[in-house]
């Protein structure tokens, strides 16, 4: 797991239990994204062999993700909504710097520390819930996003010197920190 440099407040997992739909449907969004981040990614970087083949399982297994989690949503008689924007993303995306071999860096080391961020709050998930199909699910999605976040960096590591991409993930993951510690609990993965 990446050291993620503050913990989730444990007031979140009341947040999620309270209103479990709108996580559920959040939590959707979150892995169709996922997925096709990756394959935008693919589809940019198609020149690197590596990233082709370690991201192209990862967009599949986040789709099948996607499906469960919409099943769910089907059988508790929900439907998805409209995209928001998701504020944590968003302003991860912002510490992103310019310049197209930074910014490929940089986006790696978000993408895994997303990873990372999800894969601490689906244990919280886990562990808030009752024992049943949903706490084995999200014992399960938990386990899969613990080997995602470790994708990301090592493809930064094989592109980039070791001693930049830490110098960097260590900065990226201070400002995390700062983004999780401001903004407020929701029903949501991030």
């Amino acid at each position: 797991m990446l050291r993620l440099r503050t913990a989730t407040d444990p007031a979140w997992i009341d947040v999620v239990l309270g209103d479990f739909d709108a996580f559920l449907i959040d939590h959707a969004a979150c892995e169709r994204k996922a997925s096709a981040t990756a394959l935008k990614l693919v589809a940019h970087y198609s020149d690197r062999t590596l990233l082709v083949r370690e991201l192209i399982p990862f967009a599949q297994e986040e789709l099948e993700h996607y499906a469960q989690v919409m099943q769910i949503i089907l059988d508790r008689g929900l439907s998805t909504q409209r995209d928001e924007k998701d504020p944590y993303v968003g302003a991860l995306m912002g510490l992103i710097k310019r310049g197209p071999e930074q910014f490929f860096l940089d986006r790696l080391l978000v993408l895994g520390i997303v990873e990372a961020r999800g894969c601490e709050r689906f244990g919280l998930v886990a562990e808030g819930l009752d024992p049943g199909p949903l706490k084995a699910f999200y014992t399960e999605i938990t386990r899969s996003e613990a080997r995602h976040h470790g994708i990301f960096v090592r493809l930064a590591r094989e592109y980039f010197p070791a001693d930049r991409v830490e110098q960097r993930l260590d900065e990226l993951l201070e400002g995390e920190a700062e983004i999780v510690d401001g903004l407020p609990l929701r029903p949501a993965v991030h």
